[in-house]
């Protein structure tokens, strides 16, 4: 089952996408947007929460229809366009500019967001049960290298502004925002060259009758998912802790850049993040076939409780960099090892759908902690009491985890 080619061409997506995770996502666009565009770190939560509420209301009708028709990779590519092309646009993005900053960053996280619902569907196509953990760290140690690399050029153009010929360092983050659409499209072909869609049994019919389909096989998606008690109760502890995850990621820079750390040091300490998280990735996904995934992940959510307490502490550069190296350790694995085990708990044949039902709950839940920090923020006036309230998100996911029997849910997916 395990096509080297088909790995690799997975693998590499990571690879493509990720450098919208890292410039827009992560480093750049979030100090952009504060300073160029006009825009708060509350605001910029708000944008965030808006993406992902798009996200949630398509992925897992689309997943449905995927399944229904087997076209995985047209919808990945369908998606991976439009992301490239919004994150190129932002290059028109100019000061005040928050409206057309914040509507441009949500077509990009659409397209990214519902791009890897299809993409991690694969996962269960290219790679058997038994190689899963690694393949999965794979593609997310790609992605850090990838999203690193093209992070570190697009640093030396905003860094090195002057130095070659540009008039500010707003046209370098400019120009690196096409960068990433030009990244992204470009490594993403691989990809679409070598993994085919599989040719449903199904006759695909009209558009109407796919959509029809769609909801009728999503409808059952929530009648069925109680046959499935452990893949749930997963569910339900991956709600928590990735939006924990989600939350600390879109928040960092935004945050540095309210308690006063000079955008330098902020997207310096981000591609940090990015080279640790390369091997880190890679061994963590070694350590969970040989520990077991559910005790690698405990260990990284407890880290990222440290990272947050010691977040609210943060008031230099040397903290954040220390801040970005322990991130850098966990963020990966922790990413990698759960989308391994959600993958060995679905039923075979309801892959894309699945992946897709995961993705409408966790996005509907995925905005609670941008949203918390908003609203806390608004509140408090205090982005550091804002950030404390992260630390909730995953010590509940760590009880909730607690619960979860593994074997018995990978058990209950092949006898289905």
């Amino acid at each position: 089952m395990d096509d080297k080619r088909k790995i690799n061409a997975w693998v590499m997506y990571d690879w493509a996408n990720s450098a919208f995770a890292t410039t827009i996502m992560a480093a750049v666009m979030p100090i952009y947007f504060i300073k160029v565009a006009g825009g708060t770190d509350g605001s910029w939560s708000f944008t965030q929460t808006a993406a992902a509420i798009v996200v949630a209301l398509l992925s897992p009708l689309l997943g449905a229809i995927a399944d229904h028709t087997g076209r995985k990779t047209a919808f990945l590519r369908f998606f991976s366009i439009i992301g490239a092309a919004a994150s190129a646009a932002l290059a028109f993005v100019g000061t005040g500019d928050m409206w057309l900053a914040s509507i441009l960053v949500v077509i990009g996280m659409v397209g990214f967001g519902a791009g890897n619902t299809f993409y991690d569907a694969m996962l269960n196509d290219i790679a058997s049960p038994s190689q899963r953990e690694r393949v999965s760290a794979r593609g997310y140690s790609m992605g850090y290298l990838g999203g690193g690399l093209l992070l570190a050029v697009n640093l030396g153009l905003i860094l090195g502004w002057e130095s070659i010929g540009l008039p500010d360092s707003t046209a370098a983050s400019q120009i690196s925002f096409v960068t990433v659409g030009i990244w992204w499209f470009v490594f993403s072909l691989p990809l679409f060259r070598n993994i085919k869609d599989t040719p449903s049994t199904i006759d695909k019919g009209s558009i109407r009758t796919n959509l029809k389909a769609g909801v009728q096989r999503l409808r059952g998606t929530f009648l069925r998912i109680k046959r499935y008690p452990e893949l749930l109760k997963f569910m339900l502890a991956f709600w928590f802790y990735a939006d924990g995850i989600n939350t600390v990621i879109l928040l960092a820079a935004s945050y540095g850049t309210t308690i006063g750390i000079e955008s330098d040091h902020l997207i310096i300490a981000l591609l940090i993040t990015q080279f640790i998280g390369f091997p880190a990735t890679l061994l963590f996904g070694k350590l969970a076939d040989r520990l077991g995934s559910k005790r690698m992940l405990f260990t990284s959510l407890a880290i990222y409780i440290v990272i947050v307490i010691l977040g609210y502490f943060m008031t230099s550069a040397l903290h954040f960099y220390l801040l970005a190296c322990l991130v850098g350790l966990v963020q990966g694995g922790s990413q990698a090892t759960s989308r391994a085990i959600f993958s060995k708990m679905i039923p075979h044949g309801r892959i894309a759908e699945f992946n897709g039902f995961l993705s409408i709950t966790y996005r509907l839940f995925s905005f609670m902690g941008l949203l918390v920090f908003g609203i806390v923020k608004m509140i408090s006036d205090s982005s550091r009491s804002a950030l404390l309230t992260v630390v909730l998100f995953f010590v509940v996911g760590i009880i909730l985890l607690t619960f979860v029997n593994l074997a018995k849910g990978e058990q209950e997916a092949q006898h289905s």
